[in-house]
């Protein structure tokens, strides 16, 4: 068995196609979302409390069936949700939804973010450059992060 060695090419594909993104997607400076720009978004924080709702109604039901993903996603929740008791998950929306300028994915991503300063903020969320002053969205994440030290 001395013969040529498979080449990698030679091998099957290890994983499945992908559709291509269809471009019109991107978080930047401005925001295009494409057909997901109006679609209502949660924050970590609220997914975790819906996710955790739903679960915990279907083992009232036995209906509970826990696949690979939904532990997996649980883990990831508990791990990165910025809040974990419902009156704060829900103060934390009160206040985002107040800010009618802003985006709903915005709103999501800075309740999920937990940004410290708005240079910050508007760094890893660019299209809130120019939506919202620094004052007014240090005074937002000011407020967030009293709620996170309060009772968390």
């Amino acid at each position: 068995m001395d013969g040529p060695k498979p080449k990698i090419s030679d091998h099957a594909p290890t994983t499945r196609s992908r559709e291509k993104p269809s471009g019109d997607e991107e978080a930047t400076a401005e925001l295009k979302l494409g057909e997901f720009q109006d679609v209502p978004t949660l924050t970590l924080s609220e997914a975790r409390l819906l996710i955790n709702a739903v679960i915990d109604n279907r083992k009232k039901q036995r209906k509970v069936d826990e696949t690979e993903t939904l532990i997996k996603t649980q883990d990831y929740l508990d791990v990165f949700a910025r809040f974990k008791q419902k009156e704060n998950i829900e103060a934390v929306e009160r206040m985002l939804s107040a800010k009618q300028e802003l985006e709903r994915f915005e709103r999501s991503q800075l309740g999920s973010l937990c940004c410290e300063t708005a240079e910050e903020a508007k760094t890893l969320i660019p299209s809130l450059s120019n939506k919202i002053s620094d004052q007014d969205l240090q005074e937002l994440l000011d407020d967030i992060t009293k709620l996170r030290h309060f009772v968390e």
